[in-house]
């Protein structure tokens, strides 16, 4: 199971919301299965909707 907290961790050349975003869909691309939202993204540009936004990069409804 993929969890946001480890993206955050693991990957500090992330450095935007967007940036997350193409991080959360590699994981899935590379065989994630599940995602588990634990934690809120800490950059500036991070919009309301952040939760369903990775769900979606996740789930591949963006391209």
């Amino acid at each position: 199971m993929l969890k946001l907290s480890e993206i955050l961790v693991s990957r500090k050349d992330i450095e935007s919301f967007s940036g997350l975003q193409d991080a959360v869909q590699d994981a899935a691309r590379a065989g994630e299965r599940f995602f588990r939202i634990d934690v809120k993204p800490p950059y500036p540009d991070t919009p309301e909707d952040w939760e369903e936004r990775l769900e979606a990069a996740f789930s591949g409804l963006i391209r």
